[in-house]
């Protein structure tokens, strides 16, 4: 017989001791303190780095939080995948490329690199493009052109001078590579379908009669240095050429070495299919080369393609015939039915979703409650129907009030939070259903500095992991550390269902 289980992940709600800056302890928190009080199955597991497929160090955030939470295993993001490919020396061996190096080496022996040029390590790192310019030159690839875009917003806005003068090196050591263009990303990684910026940067990559100004090659760091005593910054640069051959030409190799997707599609978009603007000069790349999937509709080889997620907790309960019910408020409804379910949007079959709509208002400290109330009753209707052999929810104002950095009114929404668990804990106890809670990632509990500023971002504080099993269960965790991954392993366990081989978590009863 299948054993009824609720799972409830709490949003931005670490367990740290430290009473400073906490908003979680100073909170009335009665429900999750008796809890704590009687740790048979209160365990405390990292929701951070490596933990949920980051770089090590790294805080969490709602979406790998989920992700992994419902996955039951750690799926290593983008920029761990590639710095790993980095440590083994794996990269060079990529298809896709090899693909590229054998085009441009087979071709007119140019291969045209195209990116963020940082160590910012949001949408690329240019130890990446290193690695790129490295294993080019292994292959035997004549020439590596750099269409540099110069960060300011992950890094600090004059902080450009010193990454041409970091890249100018590795080029020297390698005796291999050189700048083309040069622009900020405000022109060449927009990503609000503001195309006349990106205009300005593919007429300079592709050198459009009087599109650009141009720089010597050994004046870089000179012209950005002129640039910051004007009070530009690098993200507003705009775009100029400094190799006076560095424009591409039809049938050449395009290869963008940007991760993350959002800012690297419409240039990818401009070059690599039909610029959605006018110009005077179009030109048709032999080939192109994603670095990871930008878009689903580019047609092209990716160097680092999508891993698929098989046989997650909403899956699995799927593929068992089960039904199952997911409820949240407006700003994590995705994280519950899209990010818990591994990135898909389709609804399991069985699977029942219910949408909670957030308040209306244009921060959240003030309605710090926000709609925990009707997530709750949801929950709890759910448990009385007896309809679903699986539920899952999410609790919103501790995370999204935490980001206000409203100290205050944080500590409202734990308490209210944890009013409303007590709600559904009761009902679960009522109706003999297994009852987990958990958290995604940190927030709430580390809001203060040391010297009194606030906090508003997530933290690498660890969660909790608590089981409250109906009277009679007198099952026990056997272990009380961890990280989210072992959530869904050790709810199958409880529910008396078989653990899928793709989860890497585990039990923890």
């Amino acid at each position: 017989m299948v054993k009824r289980a609720l799972l409830i992940c709490i949003d931005g709600w670490g367990e740290r001791a430290e009473a400073h800056g906490n908003a979680i302890l100073e909170a009335k928190t009665p429900v999750m303190d008796s809890y704590r009080s009687a740790p048979a199955n209160y365990a405390v597991v990292d929701a951070s780095g490596l933990s949920v497929g980051l770089p090590a160090g790294v805080m969490g955030n709602s979406e790998v939080g989920h992700l992994t939470i419902g996955a039951g295993q750690v799926e290593f993001q983008d920029l761990v995948r590639i710095n790993l490919s980095l440590e083994d020396g794996s990269i060079a061996k990529k298809e896709a490329l090899v693909q590229a190096f054998e085009h441009a080496k087979s071709g007119s022996g140019r291969l045209h690199l195209f990116g963020l040029v940082s160590s910012g390590g949001v949408h690329s790192h240019q130890e990446h493009l290193f690695a790129i310019l490295a294993a080019a030159k292994a292959y035997g690839v004549p020439r590596s052109l750099i269409h540099v875009c110069l960060d300011g917003r992950d890094t600090p806005p004059t902080s450009g001078v010193e990454f041409m003068k970091t890249l100018e090196a590795k080029l020297a050591e390698l005796s291999y590579g050189e700048i083309a263009t040069l622009s900020g990303r405000y022109y060449s990684m927009d990503r609000d379908k503001r195309w006349e910026r990106v205009k300005l940067g593919y007429d300079c990559i592709c050198r459009a009669p009087g599109s650009c100004e141009t720089v010597p090659a050994g004046e870089v760091s000179a012209f950005l240095s002129k640039l910051y005593e004007k009070g530009e910054t690098d993200e507003f640069v705009k775009p100029v050429g400094v190799l006076a051959d560095g424009g591409l030409a039809d049938g050449e190799t395009f290869l963008c070495f940007n991760f993350r997707s959002d800012r690297a599609r419409e240039m990818f978009e401009a070059m690599c299919q039909e610029p959605p603007f006018e110009t005077d000069v179009k030109r048709k790349p032999g080939l192109c080369v994603q670095f990871t999937r930008y878009n689903s509709s580019f047609d092209t080889p990716i160097v680092f393609p999508p891993q698929k997620l098989k046989n997650g907790l909403s899956e699995w309960i799927s593929a068992q015939g089960l039904t199952q019910f997911h409820c949240a408020e407006t700003e994590k409804y995705a994280h519950v039915t899209f990010f818990f379910n591994g990135g898909r949007e389709e609804a399991f079959e069985g699977e029942e979703r219910c949408m909670v709509d957030s308040p209306k208002v244009a921060t959240y400290d003030l309605q710090p409650e926000m709609s925990a109330v009707g997530v709750a009753d949801a929950m709890v209707a759910a448990v009385k129907d007896g309809k679903h052999p699986f539920m899952v929810c999410n609790f919103a104002p501790p995370d999204m009030v935490g980001h206000t950095g409203v100290y205050e009114k944080a500590v409202i929404a734990a308490a209210h939070t944890d009013e409303q668990i007590g709600k559904i804990a009761a009902a679960c106890q009522e109706h003999d259903v297994g009852l987990f809670i958990t958290s995604d990632h940190g927030n709430c509990e580390t809001m203060i500095t040391e010297d009194g500023k606030p906090i508003t971002s997530h933290s690498t504080t660890p969660v909790p992991f608590i089981g409250l099993l109906p009277k009679g269960d007198t099952s026990r965790f056997k272990t009380l550390t961890g990280g989210v991954a072992d959530v869904a392993p050790t709810v199958l366990a409880y529910m008396g269902l078989p653990i899928p081989s793709e989860m890497t978590g585990k039990s923890m009863l």
